[in-house]
């Protein structure tokens, strides 16, 4: 194992084996000088990693007193596997599930409050998380999911029909046909050609099956959309062209948890954390923050039914509200990102529903 010390943060890292014998990259960031308050579980975006591109989120959330943990998808960033080539959807959720549980069930970790952090399609798998062992998680934010596939952009069943039937002769063709998400997801045009200079994150075209996985389990997750129970905080651009605002509309209104919230964001991207200007990622990460703070002050063992509403979140529901230095700038509406599905998955209790 792997440990550095910086900012009051201690951050570590290293390699685990999964059961197919590939050796997985993961980390954690927690406070140096305090026991974590609760555990955060990161599920990083289709083509991401953790290390890198999630650094300024683990940071952020230790720094507050959580300890934060994120692996590497099979096949992403530093873990072994073709390069973002996804054979198995659940292949990834498993993996997830494995190590993440074995974290929790260190002594020190035993009573901690344990929540799921999903950005894009890593929505999909905290969801699909969630869906494998329905009352271990104590609530997940997610930002901007991949939970549905937008009509807009679904592709039509005879397209899928024809893919299906090569995609065991070559499932690993970089075939599929997508824009350039990078342009369409971060907003900050330093960050983003800081992002695009990050070797870790896939930048080719979909491969064949990886693309197919990705629209099962798109509809395996809306599908089940009724079924999900646990709290959660979904966080969503208004401006996102690369997963429709309209597909997390769908799970706060499906979602049988008695717990759940959803804000969104005038003006903003797809990256809410890591590609808008930084006056809006503060905003983001104090809201998520906020949230998570209400959540985690209780030991497992105490019942969830005796949460409250967030207030600071309900006190700006049914309307506008500037962040506290500088407002999310409004712009003009954008172009969906075109050229197919992959790319475009674009798509009441204490109910809140939160606009800037």
């Amino acid at each position: 194992m792997t440990k550095e010390m910086a900012d009051d943060v201690e951050y570590h890292e290293e390699f685990v084996t999964n059961p197919r014998g590939l050796r997985l990259f993961t980390c954690g960031w927690l406070p140096a000088s305090s026991s974590p308050k609760a555990l955060i579980f990161l599920c990083h975006g289709y083509g991401m990693e953790v290390s890198g591109f999630m650094k300024a989120c683990g940071v952020e959330l230790a720094t507050v007193g959580y300890g934060v943990f994120g692996i590497d998808y099979e096949g992403h960033g530093k873990s072994m596997g073709a390069r973002c080539y996804i054979q198995k959807f659940e292949h990834l959720v498993d993996d997830c599930d494995r190590f993440f549980k074995s974290i929790c069930e260190l002594e020190e970790y035993r009573d901690k409050r344990r929540f799921l952090y999903g950005e894009s399609m890593g929505g999909a798998v905290a969801l699909l998380l969630h869906r494998k062992d329905p009352t271990f998680w104590d609530g997940a934010v997610l930002v901007a999911p991949m939970c549905k596939i937008s009509e807009k952009v679904k592709p039509h069943p005879l397209v899928v029909t024809l893919l299906t039937q090569v995609e065991e002769i070559i499932p690993k063709w970089k075939i599929v046909p997508t824009k350039d998400v990078i342009d369409s997801a971060f907003k900050d045009p330093i960050k983003r050609e800081k992002i695009r200079k990050n070797k870790l994150i896939y930048q080719d075209k979909p491969r064949l099956k990886t693309a197919l996985e990705l629209l099962r389990t798109s509809i395996s997750v809306e599908q089940s959309l009724s079924q999900v129970s646990m709290p959660f905080f979904i966080l969503h651009g208004e401006a996102d062209t690369v997963t429709d605002p309209e597909v997390s509309r769908a799970l706060y209104e499906r979602a049988a948890s008695a717990d759940k919230t959803i804000k969104l964001y005038p003006g903003m991207w797809h990256g809410l954390t890591a590609g808008e200007p930084d006056h809006n990622v503060h905003l983001v990460f104090s809201d998520i923050v906020a949230w998570l703070d209400h959540r985690s002050h209780l030991r497992r063992r105490q019942d969830r039914a005796s949460m409250v509403p967030l207030a600071a979140c309900t006190d700006r529901c049914g309307g506008r509200a500037a962040a506290a230095d500088s407002p999310a700038s409004p712009e003009p509406p954008r172009q969906a990102a075109a050229g197919g599905f992959l790319c475009g998955l674009t798509g009441r209790a204490n109910h809140q529903q939160c606009r800037m």
